[in-house]
Parts: structure tokens; C-alpha cells; sequence
């Protein structure tokens, strides 16, 4: 058979950038996949090891935002504060810290009835944050690793691209041979191995390739938009949080601020809601931002919604983030972009899923490196010996 053909040319091409992109990024893969394996549970892993006190229910009213938050600023003074959980129920109120430079991230529960400071947690610390620093930024600085994830994402997208164009055989009896293990007795390990990381890859690669978009669409924020254009999206791909409808906020002695009376309007409003994350107004002119999460577990169908400080008239955003049974197909699509890329989208087995297919992934920098490693330095290793007998014979 003519090895110069296009069809063989071509797949010679394919398998030569497979080969030295895989080279190239394998380690990272690894890491990332690995992390990624390990992050799939992470949710209720910490809900089983959480240090923070469940409380008894009370009827009469909680605590307000305000209170919350004048009573954990007193934890951190000068720290800013990113928002504020009520969970409900036996859950504590939760305030949240987060500063980018120099990095500070940390929660102050408190108890929602009496304000009590019942406990403190340092979210920069832990298993769960160093294997999420390993998945995000393969423990470097943030400017650096972030960047070699992305670009080493965005190559194994290809790769796995790639891969099944090598795996795809041109006659049925090699196809059936590459869709399942036929070891024997007999067969030896470097056998076994490539068969690893073709029947793997194969089987992994069609879900993997879907993990591993979701990621790039989190990791670039041109390819988010261009994919969200793509699909039929005319909104703007960007969390903003509108002013103020009545104007600038003017606070009135010997009157209540609005945002006090916030947390009894939004049960009233929302019943079934699971929790409320409130985010303070960044100024006189903006409004207030809550997050309304309608389910467990997900993200996707939360709502955001915006309220003016003077009266807490809402105020529809005009971004993809917004009330979500007013979102349309593409915006839906986009938002649920996480919770495919955890498999939380699919509950429990979804996330089964997630932790079989990134420890699968992980699996081949592993067999690609042992099937490189045999091929080109133990099959040149009889030659350097037959090279060294000679040298010595002269």
C-alpha cells in the first residue's frame, strides 16, 4: 500500500501533533484531571466534615443584613464583605469575605436569632482548597498557572479530537478489536497498555470532550460569548449589577432602611426558595443584589435579582444573569455551563460520572508516556549497546 497517499499523509500529521502536544502537556492533564477527580465530591464531603453548628428555629424574625453584617465586621475590621447567606432552617447565617489582592477569603456564621458569633472558617485552607488551586492553577501564582490550564485545556480538547481520528479504523474486524479488552494469558503488558489508551481514550473522549468544553467556556471569556452568540444569545455575557431606579440613596434619621426589611419581603415573595445570598449595594447608586437558589445542589436555576434601595422595587437586569424562568434557550444553556462541568447537573450520578471520566482522563498522559517511552528510548537502547561493544572492540 502507497504510504504517501493524502489519507496516510494525513493521519500521519494527526498522529505526529497528537504525540508532541501530548508530550507537551501531560503533566498538566494530569494534574488537572486528577484534582478534577477529586473535586467531584467535594459538596458532600464538606457538608459530612463541616465544623459549623446547626441552631434550633425560632419564630420570632432574624437578625437583618445590617445587623449580620455590623456584627462580622467587627470580626474583620476593614475587610470587605461579599455577601451574606441565610440558609434557613438549623443553618447559621453566613457572611462572606473576599478581597482578590492580597487574597482573603473567609466566612463569620452567626447565630440568625441572637447574632451570636458561633463560628469562623478560613476557605484558603483545608484539602478541598489545595485541590482546587491544583485544578485552577497547578499550585503557581495565579497568573501564571490559571494560563497554562487554560492553554493546556484548550490543546487536550484537541488531542482527544485527534485521538479519535487515530482510534478510527478503516475495516470492521480492527474496529471490533479496538472497542474492547481481548487480552490473553499471553498477552504482554506493553500490549496491554496501548490497548489502555486507545479503548480508554475511545470510550472517555465523547464524554470528556463535554467536561472539558464547559471548562473552556469558563476559562475564556471570548470563546463564552462567541458560543453563546453561537446558540442564539442576544444578551451581554457579563454580571452587572444596575442602578438605582428612584436614585442615589439618602438614609433618614429615625427611619429604617429598606434593605432591614429585605429578608421577611423575600420569604413572603419566594417560599420554596432553598436559601438567599444578599450583596450589599456597592454605593449610594446601585442596587441591591440577591441570589435566590431554587434548588440543592445546582446553580443553574438560581435567580438574580435586583432591588433598589430606597423601596426595594426590583429592577430586570439586562444581562444573561437575571430571573431564570424569563431566560430564553441560550441563556439557560450558558448558565448551566458549571453545573455540566461538575456533573452536578445530573445529580449524584452525575457526578459518578464526572469522578469515572476525569480519573479515566487522567489515565492517559500516563499510557501515551509509556507507549512514547517504549517506542522511542527502549527501542534505541539495544543500538546505543551494539554502538558501545563496538567503540570498545576498537
Amino acid at each position: 500500500m502507497d504510504k504517501n497517499k493524502p489519507g496516510k499523509k494525513f493521519r500521519k500529521y494527526i498522529r505526529t501533533l497528537h504525540l508532541y502536544l501530548g508530550l507537551a502537556t501531560g503533566l498538566v492533564v494530569f494534574i488537572v484531571s486528577i484534582t478534577g477527580c477529586l473535586w467531584a465530591f467535594q459538596e458532600e464531603i464538606t457538608a459530612l466534615t463541616s465544623k459549623v453548628p446547626e441552631v434550633v428555629p425560632q419564630t420570632n424574625p432574624e437578625i437583618d443584613p445590617l445587623e449580620a453584617k455590623n456584627i462580622a465586621q467587627s470580626v474583620f475590621p476593614g475587610k470587605y464583605i461579599h455577601g451574606t447567606l441565610y440558609g434557613g432552617g438549623k443553618k447559621p447565617i453566613e457572611v462572606i469575605f473576599y478581597e482578590e489582592k492580597p487574597e482573603f477569603y473567609q466566612s463569620v456564621f452567626l447565630h440568625p436569632w441572637t447574632g451570636e458569633i458561633l463560628h469562623t472558617e478560613d476557605h484558603l485552607s483545608g484539602f478541598f482548597h489545595f485541590v482546587l488551586d491544583g485544578h485552577m492553577h497547578l499550585w503557581l501564582p495565579k497568573e501564571i498557572g490559571s494560563e497554562i490550564v487554560a492553554w493546556s485545556t484548550f490543546i487536550f480538547f484537541l488531542m482527544l479530537v485527534s485521538g479519535i481520528i487515530l482510534w478510527w479504523p478503516k475495516n470492521k474486524k480492527v474496529r471490533k478489536q479496538r472497542t474492547w479488552f481481548q487480552w490473553k494469558p499471553t498477552t504482554r503488558w506493553k500490549r496491554k497498555n496501548y490497548d489502555l489508551h486507545q479503548i480508554v481514550g475511545f470510550y472517555a473522549s465523547f464524554i470528556a470532550v463535554i467536561f472539558i468544553f464547559t471548562g473552556l467556556v469558563m476559562t475564556f471569556e471570548t470563546f463564552a460569548k462567541v458560543f453563546y452568540k453561537g446558540i442564539g444569545g442576544e444578551k451581554e455575557v457579563v454580571f452587572a449589577v444596575p442602578e438605582n431606579t428612584n436614585g442615589s440613596f439618602k438614609n433618614v434619621p429615625g427611619k429604617d432602611e429598606p434593605i432591614r426589611e429585605l429578608m421577611p419581603f423575600l420569604k413572603e415573595k419566594f417560599p420554596g426558595a432553598k436559601d438567599f445570598e444578599i450583596h450589599y449595594p456597592h454605593d449610594e447608586n446601585h442596587s441591591i443584589y440577591v441570589e435566590v437558589s431554587n434548588s440543592d445542589g445546582i446553580y443553574y436555576d438560581s435567580d438574580y435579582r435586583f432591588y433598589d434601595q430606597n423601596d426595594l422595587t426590583e429592577i430586570p437586569s439586562k444581562t444573561i444573569y437575571g430571573v431564570y424562568e424569563e431566560a430564553g434557550v441560550a441563556e439557560k444553556i450558558l448558565r448551566m455551563n458549571y453545573d455540566i462541568h461538575v456533573g452536578a447537573i445530573a445529580g449524584l450520578p452525575g457526578k459518578i460520572l464526572a469522578f469515572l471520566i476525569s480519573l479515566l482522563c487522567s489515565s492517559l498522559p500516563v499510557t501515551g508516556f509509556l507507549l512514547w517511552y517504549g517506542k522511542r528510548v527502549k527501542a534505541k537502547a539495544p543500538q546505543r549497546r551494539e554502538k558501545q561493544v563496538l567503540a570498545a572492540s576498537n
